[in-house]
């Protein structure tokens, strides 16, 4: 079902605008697309050309995305050591997941990789000392952007980092979110993400009906917090739909609705500067 575009001009962005640190957006237009039922919505999604691959903790789901259809499923067999699945990328053919053995301590982290035809673990990399959580890694600059997360009460999450690799995974570069982004973020941290046009970080908390976009200093240091965008979903991870090319003026993200475990698909249009 095709529901009424969501128009947001200046006036709501003046929520936005009581952080210090934040440029006040020009507007977003979000129109919702299509939804359909996905029963490993939990965690995030990854997308590529024809296929959504919804993400639950210990399980994936590979769905059509012109029907919903479902096609494949994978659940971690025991002993598989999967614990806590999160946000995914598809490259190449294959499926990245984030995966940490959250809320265990002390901290361990892994990208996952999965045969994104049949669902089948074929790799993984392990963080030897990983700063927190892992929740997202995209492709970035030839090598590996990372998000690692701390979750309240019992950890600040002041102490969540995002984290540039190179691509034999040797850190390069690390950020600090803003105080006043991780105060939107509550007790969690950001738990997807997305670049567009490979310089704007947009990135979502766990709970919020909000993204938030970033820049990131080439030298490393705090992210520059810019604006809040609407968002259909209740945090979560999610992806850019790689079909119609994101641009700087028009992206479809898939997200997950984890109360209801359905994908939603929405256009963002954005206004010129």
């Amino acid at each position: 079902m095709r529901l009424p575009a969501l128009c947001l001009g200046l006036a709501i962005y003046g929520l936005a605008a009581r952080a210090a640190e934040m440029k006040v957006s020009p507007g977003v237009t979000v129109t919702e697309l299509k939804r359909f039922a996905a029963e490993e919505a939990v965690q995030g999604i990854a997308v590529d050309a024809e296929f959504a691959y919804v993400i639950a903790d210990h399980a994936l789901g590979k769905y059509q995305k012109k029907d919903g259809q479902k096609v494949a499923s994978w659940t971690a067999p025991k002993g598989s050591g999967i614990k806590h699945l999160n946000a995914g990328i598809v490259l190449n053919g294959k499926l990245y997941c984030a995966h940490s053995n959250f809320p265990a301590k002390p901290d361990e982290s892994s990208v996952e990789i999965f045969d994104a035809a049949t669902l089948q673990p074929v790799g993984r990399y392990v963080f030897p000392h990983p700063p927190g959580s892992l929740t997202w890694a995209l492709p970035y600059q030839g090598g590996w952007l990372t998000c690692f997360a701390h979750y309240g009460p019992l950890n600040d999450n002041a102490l969540s980092r995002v984290v540039s690799y190179d691509a034999q995974w040797q850190e390069l570069r690390r950020w600090t979110f803003p105080a006043a982004l991780l105060q939107r973020f509550g007790l969690s941290s950001s738990s997807g993400a997305t670049l567009l046009a490979g310089e704007r970080l947009i990135v979502s908390g766990h709970d919020a009906k909000e993204l938030y976009v970033l820049s990131l200093p080439t030298v490393g240091g705090e992210l520059h917090w810019e604006a809040i965008w609407p968002f259909l979903s209740a945090g979560q991870a999610f992806d850019a739909d790689p079909s119609p090319a994101s641009t700087v003026s028009h992206l479809v993200l898939y997200s997950i609705q984890r109360k209801t475990k359905e994908v939603i698909v929405a256009r963002y249009e954005l206004q010129a500067r």
